[in-house]
């Protein structure tokens, strides 16, 4: 029996993403009982004795070859990562025909101002809802309300500043609407973080002229030597 098969069991058992050291605790596990259940040591599958000493890389590797494994065979789906591990779906280009199953679930569409408003909290989080204000330079009470409700952005606590306002960054759903597994895999997420903004009245900062619009598009790769 092979790794690869049995961490598509696993997958294919739960709807929960599984990381990878649960996958690897649940095949080693699985094969100590295995053996201590045999009678005999002559009566243990061979397949068991490596199982045993399965670790992360292992299991890793795994996935990979199952990930290719579907690739040359065309299949709809695929091994995604997500914050809080692995898990079976579909490939985007079958969205649409499986999104007809559940027709209660709509797509979660975003304005262009929700979109901005996300924008700024997810690669300047945790931020105030002055901070974002500065930035956008209207109000955002309406779309800060709207994210939390859809689930995107969440109460982080409150900023060591007058008044003790709410600070608010992104939940794991946001995670998986834009199917990243961390921030760091935002577009351009390291430059945009750098990006100075204007700052809020209350951060005691002289404003400053926004020199880039913070988005969640995809941004053409900078030509610097730095």
């Amino acid at each position: 029996m092979e790794l690869s098969a049995i961490v598509e069991a696993l997958l294919f058992a739960t709807q929960e993403p599984l990381p990878l050291s649960q996958m690897a605790a649940a095949v080693k596990e699985t094969a100590k009982d295995i053996q201590e259940a045999a009678n005999d040591p002559s009566e243990v599958p061979a397949y068991i004795e490596p199982l045993l000493s399965v670790d992360e890389l292992s299991i890793r590797e795994a996935i990979d070859a199952l990930i290719a494994h579907y690739e040359r065979d065309g299949r709809a789906f695929t091994l995604a990562e997500r914050p809080h591990g692995w898990r079976l779906c579909a490939k985007s280009d079958y969205a649409e025909w499986c999104r007809s199953l559940f027709p209660g679930k709509k797509v979660q569409r975003l304005s262009q101002p929700a979109l901005e408003t996300l924008a700024i909290i997810a690669y300047r989080q945790p931020i105030t809802k002055a901070g974002i204000e500065a930035v956008r330079g209207v109000s955002v009470d309406a779309m800060v309300q709207q994210l939390v409700d859809k689930g995107l952005i969440k109460i982080e606590g409150r900023a060591e500043l007058p008044g003790k306002p709410l600070l608010y960054g992104t939940t794991d759903a946001f995670l998986d609407h834009f199917a990243v597994k961390n921030l760091d895999e935002l577009p351009n997420s390291q430059e945009l973080r750098r990006v100075k903004l204007p700052s809020a009245p209350e951060e005691h900062s002289s404003p400053i002229p926004e020199e880039k619009q913070l988005s969640l598009e995809p941004q053409p790769q900078s030509s610097d030597s730095d």
